[in-house]
């Protein structure tokens, strides 16, 4: 998709041309999004798809980061199911997890089969290609502009509220007003760390090395992993290739980097010994990436103006891929109380803050689920009591696996939509169904 460019400040007479560092464009938006990952990119999409004004911001020039979680839990395909794009995402080169199984003895296998729901399976793509598909579905709404290589410098801080950023690009500095802005930039997150909100850490023991080994047609399908030693091994199918995750020790990389290659690959025989011809390709340390595993969270995700998600307000473990669920978990309970005190006729250059109550809302409380994330955005939806389970009762199948079931529904009907729905191929916001989090939110253990 092309990004929306922008527009340069009327030149004054007899001005130089800009140069690097000076400002050179303002332009002003409802909502200003820092950052297009998964929770990024999602808000995005739901705003725009309520004609709700939206700056998308990313940093870098493509989607394409190495080893980021490739896996979309049933959760996430529901979701885009109730939207009315899971069928469009599956005609794009994927790979269906129907089962894992975990070295022990016995062995224990892990059957998503058995799921309910379309989606009993966990789908596995490349997240460059998941984010370049909900980018591109946001394209599709006048009210979404994407830009690249917007390096957030600065927020504009006016009397004590966040109206805007301001970012570098290749040619110059820019500033985006907004209404909002929401820092949805990941684990290094500099929308947080220019907010002054403080995270309280939680102590990890782990690391992890990514690296990838060939995979042949005869190995076994899914995931397999071993453990011993005091390491952990997963192996996840990704085609032609496997996938490596194995967890070491914290702090154990530069002993392990000292010991050479040589003990890495047999440490890896050792725990998968049907890779032991396979080792011999890990030739060089470029070859492997570590993973600092750390966990924190934000005890308040909000300020004036400013509201954090996803690993920018709750950094999560990498084990299963859970931080790609709770992202799209913050997004969908964002946009429904977002877009519910923003109607779709609201102006674009609208400069004023948002309600307190908009912005602290049940988002911004990590230790309690949102008692309805339902994507019609509705404020008869946005109106159920934080942290309430769902009227139809049920809990998470596992503590690791955040699972979205169809629950709660209000006594009241969802309202109209005040305007046509801007896509005919998609279906109106009022008929896509109420879906709970019903999975431990990060921080609550």
């Amino acid at each position: 998709m092309n990004p929306t460019a922008d527009e340069p400040l009327p030149a004054r007479p007899g001005a130089r041309a800009p140069q690097p560092r000076e400002l050179r464009t303002v332009r002003q938006t409802t909502c200003c999004v820092v950052g297009a990952g998964p929770a990024g990119a999602m808000l995005a999409l739901l705003l725009a798809r309520q004609r709700v004004p939206v700056v998308l911001l990313e940093a870098h020039g493509d989607f394409d980061r190495d080893f980021r979680g490739d896996s979309l839990h049933p959760a996430i395909m529901q979701v885009l199911d109730e939207l009315g794009l899971a069928d469009q995402l599956l005609e794009l080169p994927h790979r269906k997890l129907r089962q894992a199984t975990l070295s022990a003895s016995p062995p224990i296998t892990i059957d998503l089969s058995r799921l309910p729901g379309r989606f009993p399976y966990i789908t596995l793509m490349p997240q460059a290609q998941f984010l370049d598909f909900l980018t591109t579905q946001a394209a599709r709404h006048p009210a979404f502009q994407l830009v690249m290589r917007a390096n957030v410098r600065e927020l504009i801080d006016q009397d004590g509220i966040v109206r805007g950023v301001r970012y570098h690009a290749p040619d110059s500095v820019h500033e985006v007003r907004a209404t909002l802005t929401v820092g949805a930039d990941g684990r290094f997150s500099q929308t947080r760390r220019l907010s002054g909100l403080t995270a309280v850490t939680t102590a990890s023991s782990i690391d992890v090395l990514w690296l990838r080994l060939p995979r042949l047609p005869d190995d076994p399908e899914g995931v397999t992993g071993g453990t011993g030693r005091g390491h952990m091994l997963l192996l996840v199918d990704r085609g032609e290739t496997w996938q490596l995750g194995m967890v070491i020790p914290k702090g154990s990389w530069p002993q392990l980097r000292a010991a050479g290659l040589d003990a890495l690959r047999r440490t890896i025989a050792g725990l998968a010994p049907w890779l032991t011809g396979r080792v011999g390709q890990l030739a060089d340390w470029s070859q492997v990436s570590l993973l600092s595993v750390t966990a924190d969270r934000l005890p308040r995700w909000h300020r004036p103006g400013l509201l954090l998600m996803g690993d920018a307000a709750h950094v999560m473990s990498p084990v299963a891929g859970n931080g790609i669920n709770y992202a799209i978990a913050d997004a969908v309970a964002a946009a429904n109380l977002l877009a519910a005190r923003w109607p779709p006729e609201r102006s674009p250059n609208a400069t004023s803050p948002p309600s307190s109550a908009a912005v602290s809302g049940r988002p911004a409380s990590p230790r309690k689920s949102p008692g309805c994330s339902k994507t019609a955005c509705s404020p008869a939806h946005s109106a159920a009591p934080p942290g309430r389970p769902s009227r139809s009762g049920g809990s998470c199948a596992s503590r690791w696996s955040a699972t979205w079931r169809p629950g709660w529904r209000p006594s009241a009907p969802a309202p109209n939509m005040s305007a046509p729905n801007p896509n005919p191929a998609t279906p109106p916001h009022d008929q896509i169904k109420a879906i709970s989090l019903h999975a431990p939110h990060p921080g609550s253990r």
